[in-house]
């Protein structure tokens, strides 16, 4: 166990005992803030901060009840056939004061409450539902990728709770990919592998997020039964101007083909960079360059929309197959 400690002090910060115990308590929601098991002395400057904190968090644990969650799809673009064949499930929380509060804001603060649960799980069924919906729309073999929490991850009854949501919803299992990041699945690995095989036998794909930016040990990614890695956009961004961001994108494509997984990168805003992840055989793409994450109602005419050689980043590509 640990501790998260806030200090208040008589006179300095109040002259009362009501006042003092406010100002400790708003402390230690900084101690929290600054990655818990620390202390934080109470200071005036971080009380607006700290004051937004518990807003955000109040205004977090009525979202669900008062449907202010969205989804919104960004596609996923096979290069090989230049065809948009999957795609990625996003939340954003649209408050009624705030307007679209960025997930960088709620995200960490729903793993921290343990909110992430529930929020996760109607993620995990909106995007199966919609999935289904668009499947039925003439799109049969699309599938959907969904981010998993490290709190999800380690719930005891994951894989009987996919199964369920999948059986309810009428999804055939390969059509759902989860996405669990490095940290996750390194955080009790024998416990992890246990239960990425779970999933696995069920029928469901399997992914590591952000690869690179975490902390695999090789050894243990060769027995995680995954099938593909996400190339992180923080190494995206720059891989034609950073001679390291280049070279830790081309070594991830690379293991990815010596364990036989598919490879997608994440972020693909510029030609030049497409040109440089085609070239070493990087397997699926998304980005700005393709669509931007859309809210669910302008899915179907994004997926049916078909390049054309003059605006198609992959026609060279799709000629050359």
């Amino acid at each position: 166990m640990s501790g998260s400690i806030g200090i208040s002090i008589y006179p300095d910060d109040a002259r009362d005992a009501t006042s003092l115990l406010k100002n400790a308590d708003i402390a230690m929601y900084r101690s929290k803030e600054q990655g818990k098991n620390t202390y934080q002395f109470f200071s005036s400057e971080a009380t607006a901060a700290t004051f937004e904190h518990l807003m955000l968090e109040t205004s977090l644990r009525r979202a669900l009840e008062r449907s202010e969650f969205v989804l919104h799809f960004q596609p996923i673009v096979d290069l090989a056939s230049g065809r948009r064949t999957g795609m990625e499930a996003l939340i954003r929380w649209q408050h009624p004061e705030l307007g679209m509060v960025s997930p960088a804001k709620f995200i960490p603060l729903a793993e921290e409450t343990g909110l992430i649960v529930p929020i996760g799980q109607w993620v995990l069924e909106h995007a199966c539902r919609q999935t289904k919906a668009l499947q039925e729309q003439g799109f049969p073999d699309l599938h959907v990728s969904v981010n998993l929490s490290p709190r999800q991850f380690h719930q005891r009854d994951l894989a009987l709770s996919i199964a369920q949501t999948l059986t309810r919803v009428g999804l055939r299992p390969g059509c759902l990919e989860l996405e669990v990041t490095e940290g996750s699945v390194m955080d009790n690995a024998d416990s992890s592998i246990r239960t990425l095989h779970e999933l696995k036998s069920m029928g469901v794909r399997l992914s590591i997020d952000d690869f690179g930016t975490g902390y695999s040990s090789l050894s243990y990614l060769r027995r995680f039964p995954i099938n593909s890695l996400k190339v992180d956009q923080s190494f995206v961004r720059d891989i034609t101007s950073d001679p390291e961001d280049g070279a830790i994108a081309s070594a991830v494509i690379a293991l990815g083909h010596s364990l036989r997984l598919t490879i997608v990168a994440e972020g693909v805003e510029t030609q030049e960079q497409l040109e440089f992840l085609r070239e070493r055989e990087c397997h699926m793409v998304q980005g700005y360059l393709f669509a931007r994450p859309m809210p669910a109602n302008l899915l179907s005419a994004a997926l049916r929309e078909q390049y054309t050689p003059s605006n198609d980043p992959t026609a060279t590509l799709r000629r050359r197959a």
